[in-house]
């Protein structure tokens, strides 16, 4: 473990937001210092000046910082009890008021939330009516997700959630394996737009009726948050749904009068007010 100066990883947000327009200087410090950390082992650099002249000599390194640092881990069908309440309540609360859905998946990582959805609307025989846009900052990790590849020793906890959510056919399904990966059935994704997208600086840029932004700003401060939040809220149609991660909470900002909780447990809330 590299014992890391705040003032050295000011530093490198700077260089990084000067140079290449990636916003890290509203993250939260602990984790940030804690993916850095991980870099420098990652790569053996010495120090954090190490690190900062890597990038200036070699601009696309900064690609895989930039991954390393907002790396989430995921699987399909995480907290099974949220994907049950998005099939049986929300999805079809939607759909009383709409014949066709938007869906916004904001910081989607790798894709497996995507996935997972997918495959919930496959089930629910509705593929046809939902448009999902999923989006992150990562090209690399973007590009992954469009694969719609997941390592086949994966597969496993993901089999073990999906039989929790009490899916109605089998996970495996849904893929083919291949060299030691789950390639999934290309036609779960046609109804799906990867684009990427900076969460802290990019724009609104649709209207949904669903946003799941779940398990991203644990990553952010409050001030960060806050302004993420707004996006979020300006991105739904008046009594559109947000869900957000189980340890993340909207009771605090300064949008919590512009939603009703939905379900608190789940962390889902829905949108009153413009």
């Amino acid at each position: 473990m590299h014992n890391i100066e705040i003032t050295d990883l000011k530093k490198l947000t700077q260089m990084v937001k000067d140079a290449y327009g990636y916003d890290f200087t509203n993250y939260a410090m602990s984790s940030f210092r804690r993916r850095v950390n991980r870099i420098l082992e990652l790569y053996n650099f010495t120090s954090v000046s190490n690190l900062i002249d890597k990038i200036k000599v070699q601009p696309a390194f900064v690609e895989e910082v930039v991954n390393e640092i907002t790396v989430n881990v995921t699987e399909m069908f995480r907290d099974p009890s949220f994907w049950r309440e998005v099939r049986d309540h929300i999805i079809p609360n939607i759909l009383l008021n709409h014949k066709s859905i938007n869906v916004w998946h904001a910081g989607c990582s790798s894709g497996e939330e995507v996935f997972s959805m997918a495959i919930l609307l496959r089930e629910m025989g509705i593929s046809d009516k939902v448009k999902l846009i999923a989006t992150d900052l990562d090209n690399s990790i973007l590009n992954k997700a469009k694969k719609a590849t997941i390592p086949i020793k994966n597969m496993e906890l993901n089999e073990k959630n999906y039989i929790r959510f009490q899916g109605s056919a089998s996970l495996s399904k849904y893929y083919k394996e291949q060299n030691g990966h789950a390639v999934l059935n290309p036609a779960l994704v046609e109804n799906v737009s990867f684009r990427k997208h900076d969460l802290v600086q990019g724009g609104i840029f649709n209207k949904f009726d669903l946003v799941l932004c779940r398990n991203v700003m644990i990553y952010f401060n409050q001030n960060l948050q806050n302004d993420v939040l707004k996006k979020l809220h300006e991105s739904l149609f008046k009594y559109g749904y947000l869900i957000i991660g189980s340890k993340e909470s909207l009771i605090w900002c300064e949008i919590a009068n512009k939603f009703i909780v939905v379900n608190n447990e789940e962390k889902i809330y829905k949108k009153i007010r413009e």
